[in-house]
């Protein structure tokens, strides 16, 4: 049967005369399609064509655990991803490379590239597995290979849509400058700047936040020393620094830091500290230790 009940031809014929038409000569697609390729040959010399396309059936891509992909997965929209701060580059590269690789081993490439070294004979044989860990980690790679202007062009519709008229955009650019180092996602960027655009009586650390200032050893000595020390250190990045305050208090780094990335920022990481600290500005980095110290003593 080559037409429906309706009188709509069927996917193999549809298909036979869409590829005569456009002149296709070869034709790349997913193994499913494999049992499908003879009909549509058969209906091709029917037509009249004896010259027919080259074929490669390709490995279809699984989700983790070898089953099929499903949208918890990785199987959405490419509109989603927009949506969810990858670069279309990123995306381009990762899935590209799904069941093939160049032979030197890289990874992160350009479209060029991707076409320049791009052979069929590599195609694996096997499925690939669709990780979205991996397609994350391509994504900051990508964001840190764009140019800033590019950058900050790309992020600014998540942050005028996070910051409102709050948007201050000389500031901001100067936050994605910080965020391209370990970002992974465009919408990280925009969250993790935030804390920026918020007045400081309206800045507000979530609970779950909180635990990790509550947790610390003698937050209460660290909060006044730091205070003490942005009151009237040089307002630079090497005057901000306070692992040797830290240090002489005789307290361990890591959740110290965690502390303070939260009493200045609202999360325990994010945009690098002390460049943070900087771009708040002395009364806004006093006031928010003031806010903390308040807190723990409530």
């Amino acid at each position: 049967m080559i037409v429906r009940t309706n009188g709509t031809p069927v996917f193999f014929l549809a298909n036979a005369l869409d590829d005569i038409d456009m002149g296709i000569t070869h034709v790349l697609r997913g193994e499913d399609l494999l049992d499908s390729t003879h009909r549509v040959l058969a209906l091709r010399r029917a037509l009249g064509r004896e010259d027919q396309p080259v074929y490669a059936h390709l490995p279809m891509i699984l989700g983790p655990g070898g089953g099929k992909l499903s949208k918890r997965h990785g199987a959405v929209s490419v509109e989603e991803y927009r949506e969810a701060g990858y670069l279309p580059s990123a995306l381009l590269n990762y899935l590209a490379l799904l069941g093939w690789a160049p032979e030197d081993g890289r990874e992160v490439m350009t479209r060029d590239e991707l076409v320049a070294e791009f052979s069929v004979e590599r195609v694996n044989s096997s499925s690939a597995t669709f990780d979205t860990k991996k397609l994350e980690w391509m994504n900051g790679e990508h964001i840190r290979l764009t140019p800033t202007p590019e950058l900050v062009s790309a992020v600014l519709p998540f942050a005028r849509e996070r910051y409102g008229e709050r948007l201050d955009v000389p500031r901001f650019e100067d936050a994605v400058k910080l965020g391209q180092v370990r970002a992974r996602t465009l919408v990280e960027i925009a969250d993790q700047a935030e804390f920026l655009f918020v007045p400081d009586d309206e800045f507000v650390i979530v609970e779950e936040a909180w635990d990790k200032v509550t947790s610390a050893e003698r937050i209460g000595e660290l909060l006044d020393a730091v205070r003490a020390h942005l009151e009237t250190c040089p307002w630079t990045h090497e005057g901000i620094d306070l692992r040797a305050l830290i240090t002489r208090l005789d307290l361990k780094v890591k959740p110290s830091m965690k502390a303070l990335y939260t009493v200045f920022e609202g999360r325990d990481s994010g945009l690098p500290l002390f460049e943070s600290i900087g771009m708040l500005g002395r009364p806004s980095a006093l006031a928010r230790v003031d806010a903390a110290r308040a807190r723990l003593s409530s």
